[in-house]
């Protein structure tokens, strides 16, 4: 039987001085990563830093929808949504 997930918006902001998370806009979670958005760099970052934030393995953390796009779906195994604000103490 498969753990608790969820899936949480995300507005990824690339090529910032550093990693952070920066607060709620709406449902989207906002994202500063320092990867610039180049050959998946900034995915792979923002993968990472969620997956570190939260305490997760990386292979937690997928990018689900948006790829290519700032507005993101990633899809976390482990936590539920509350479970991930709780984490982030964005609430």
């Amino acid at each position: 039987m498969a753990g608790p997930s969820c899936k949480l918006a995300i507005k990824a902001i690339p090529n910032a001085p550093r990693n952070a998370v920066i607060g709620w806009l709406g449902d989207a979670l906002k994202v500063k990563v320092h990867a610039p958005a180049l050959e998946g760099r900034a995915n792979d970052e923002l993968r990472a830093f969620i997956a570190d934030t939260l305490g997760l393995p990386r292979r937690a953390v997928i990018v689900a929808m948006g790829d290519k796009s700032r507005q993101k779906i990633l899809h976390i195994d482990g936590f539920t949504l509350d479970d991930v604000r709780r984490r982030l103490d964005l609430t």
